[in-house]
């Protein structure tokens, strides 16, 4: 769980997960402004990381995925603390995993009606259909869409990317999704419901311009390594 300012819901969160498949809990706090890191040691959550700099949400994942490999888990599953997407689909995400069907498993708001039913503002959801169409195509993929932070990876497809090079910004969710099909893999897709309300973490428009931005060259960098143009780093292992 990547967290920032998530006390007022992280107790939500943390009591819908399925512990009887779930082994650990991984929380890290990028320097919460509230009590964040007192609230998951309340909750008894395993292992609780805090930032002494704002990493950012990569930087914030990093040190998630990181942590999770060190600890030996087989699945790790990413679900922000901030109750946005319900842990409950848990089972159904790794199931996928644990039988060999996939090694990555999104949770989609875009199939089905989730987004709008649950609050998604329409000009993200516009920017969020016109975003995955371009990188469906620029990536020759078909994914509902790429912009999720609901998401499950077996410990192969983790230790096969190189994430730590990625940016600490919102675009690493991005750099993942294309390092993750650059190395042949895919990626499947679950309904998930989603719930926007005030608690609930969001970035402005003016981050949210620049994710879009490097959102499309992250795609184009895909594309032009791809065809033999370009070399980019995050594509290195």
């Amino acid at each position: 769980m990547p967290a920032y300012n998530a006390e007022s819901t992280l107790e939500q969160t943390y009591n819908e997960i399925p512990f009887d498949i779930v082994d650990e809990v991984i929380l890290v706090d990028d320097l919460s402004n509230d009590n964040t890191v007192k609230k998951a040691h309340e909750l008894g959550i395993n292992h609780v990381i805090k930032h002494e700099n704002n990493k950012g949400y990569g930087g914030n994942q990093k040190s998630c995925y990181n942590k999770a490999l060190e600890v030996g888990a087989d699945i790790v599953i990413m679900v922000h603390p901030d109750y946005q997407y319900t842990p409950k689909l848990i089972p159904s995400m790794s199931y996928l995993i644990s039988n060999d069907v996939y090694q990555v498993v999104l949770g989609s708001r875009i199939l089905g009606r989730g987004a709008l039913n649950g609050g998604m503002p329409i000009y993200k959801y516009i920017a969020n259909r016109l975003l995955t169409f371009t990188q469906n195509i620029l990536m020759r993929q078909k994914l509902s869409e790429y912009h999720t932070g609901y998401r499950a990876f077996s410990r192969e497809v983790l230790e096969s990317i190189n994430y730590n090079v990625n940016s600490d910004d919102f675009v690493f969710d991005n750099q993942m999704l294309a390092q993750i099909f650059f190395e042949g893999y895919e990626i499947a897709e679950v309904t998930c419901p989603t719930k926007y309300f005030d608690e609930a973490s969001s970035i402005n428009l003016k981050r949210s311009a620049i994710y879009g931005l490097g959102v499309i060259w992250t795609s184009f960098s895909y594309f032009l390594q791809k065809i033999g143009i370009a070399k980019f780093k995050i594509f290195k292992k």
